[in-house]
C-alpha cells in the first residue's frame, strides 16, 4: 500500500502562487505515476496534472497548462504542484493519487488540501 499526505493549501489572492505538496510513503516502488485533482464545491473531481514516477514526464489540463508545474523529489517520495497566477475558479480541494501501473485507475487518495483562492 502507498499512503498520501497532502499539505501546503491555503488563502490567497487572485495572481498569487502556492506550492502544494504530496509525500508517499509505504510501497512507493510500486508508484508508475502520480497525480493531482482537484473538486470544487457542487462540482465532479477533475484532473490537473500527473507526472511518471521513474523519468519524470508530465501532463497537464488546458485549464491550468502555462500556470502551473508538478515536479517530484524522488529522495523524499514527494511531488510538488506549484501553482502560479491563481484565479478564483482555482479555488477547490486538491488531491493527490498513485496510479500504480498504466491503464489502472488512480488509487489510494491522500485526505487533501484546501486552496481558496479570492478575487
Amino acid at each position: 500500500q502507498v499512503q498520501l499526505v497532502e499539505s501546503g493549501g491555503g488563502l490567497v489572492q487572485a495572481g498569487d502562487s502556492l506550492r502544494l505538496s504530496c509525500a508517499a510513503s509505504g510501497r512507493t516502488f510500486s508508484i508508475y505515476r502520480m497525480a493531482w485533482f482537484r473538486q470544487a464545491p457542487g462540482k465532479d473531481r477533475e484532473y490537473v496534472s500527473h507526472i511518471r514516477w521513474s523519468g519524470g514526464s508530465t501532463g497537464y489540463a488546458d485549464s491550468v497548462k502555462g500556470r502551473f508545474t508538478i515536479s517530484k523529489d524522488n529522495a523524499k517520495n514527494t511531488v510538488y504542484l506549484q501553482m502560479n497566477s491563481l484565479k478564483p475558479e482555482d479555488t477547490a480541494v486538491y488531491y493527490c493519487a498513485v496510479q500504480l501501473q498504466i491503464g489502472v485507475p488512480y488509487t489510494n487518495w491522500g485526505q487533501g488540501t484546501q486552496v481558496t483562492v479570492s478575487s
